[in-house]
């Protein structure tokens, strides 16, 4: 079966989507975490200084930070830039 480019991008997007759920439910068996971040950086507007695609999958636990928001950019002390 030949998939379209448009067909691809979603099944590729599918098949990410089913990883971060991997990623989630084995973090958390091993590590039991209270939440998540779960982010993407897209162009460099957004941060991104390497053009590719990954996914950040961090499992994150009640009081790991004062203030917890900031999402993604926020999980790491001193690094926030707001």
């Amino acid at each position: 079966m030949q998939l379209s480019s448009q067909q691809l991008a979603i099944a590729e997007q599918a098949a990410l989507l089913s990883l971060v759920h991997d990623a989630r439910r084995l973090a958390g068996e091993l590590y039991a975490p209270d939440g998540y971040n779960i982010g993407l950086n897209i162009g460099a507007a957004a941060a991104q200084s390497v053009m590719h695609l990954h996914v950040h999958v961090i499992p994150r636990y009640a009081g790991d930070m004062d203030d917890p928001k900031g999402g993604v950019k926020g999980v790491i002390p001193g690094k926030r830039r707001y």
